[in-house]
């Protein structure tokens, strides 16, 4: 364990974050302003912060946060966009997209990145009906689902809130297909 004792309450890389780091390296252009929205340990934004102009991470556990920041990291603890005022090229997420009944949540930070509402979209809601104010004329999000989630209602969402949508990845897993869409307006 390191040095604060909690990275049981921060979420793990598993097969999503991998797939969502990868779409995001590929997609990366080196003039790009990143912002990284729920970045858990800050694997995505460490890799990026290599290759882009600039990374901003934000996630709203307290404890990824420090972890973050204690990898040099520039990060703010943050629900979703509130209080971040800037404009990005690429702006990604890897949402709690799991549909969550009352009696699965868990107690502690964790839940955080796990629970994504009884549809598994209400997380994805919020952050799709904020997102248009923060990306450039040119910018871009990717965002991962899983098809637990119900790929077809996210797009719609997307559509109604103006965004075009494509499906840039998919990738199968035993229990589930994880997706990676790319928005923008």
């Amino acid at each position: 364990m390191g040095p604060s004792g909690n990275e049981g309450e921060v979420y793990e890389p598993a097969e999503d974050t991998y797939l969502l780091l990868r779409v995001a390296i590929a997609e990366a252009k080196a003039s790009d302003m990143v912002l990284e929205v729920g970045c858990g340990r800050g694997l995505i934004s460490r890799k990026l912060a290599l290759r882009v102009r600039d990374v901003l991470a934000t996630d709203i556990n307290p404890f990824a946060v420090r972890m973050v920041r204690d990898c040099g990291i520039p990060v703010i603890r943050a629900d979703l966009f509130l209080g971040i005022k800037g404009k990005f090229d690429m702006i990604i997420f890897n949402p709690p997209y799991l549909p969550t009944p009352d009696d699965e949540k868990t107690a502690g930070w964790l839940n955080f990145a796990l629970d994504g509402g009884k549809s598994g979209r209400e997380t994805i809601k919020r952050f799709l009906e904020d997102l248009g104010p923060h990306l450039t004329p040119n910018g871009r999000a990717l965002i991962l689902l899983s098809s637990l989630t119900g790929i077809a209602e996210v797009e719609e969402m997307a559509y109604k809130l103006g965004f075009d949508v494509s499906e840039v990845a998919i990738e199968k897993h035993f229990f589930e297909q994880l997706y990676i869409l790319k928005l923008y307006l």
